[in-house]
């Protein structure tokens, strides 16, 4: 793998593994939120991941165990 291809691979493979373990995906969540949400203000990427792991412990229903 040339030095040029690490930087992409190196993106994709942490966003994979943000997925498998249930971490939110900022960049993800800031698109979303200029393309969806233009007027709101984006939280922080701590307040997403709080707010994520909140809905996961309120919300028992939607884990898998």
């Amino acid at each position: 793998m040339t030095a040029g291809a690490l930087g992409p691979f190196l993106t994709r493979l942490g966003r994979s593994l943000r997925l498998v373990i249930g971490a939110p995906d900022y960049e993800r969540y800031l698109a979303h939120m200029r393309d969806h949400h233009a007027g709101e203000h984006p939280l922080s990427e701590r307040e997403l991941f709080e707010q994520q792991m909140r809905d996961r412990v309120e919300r028992p229903g939607a884990r898998c165990c």
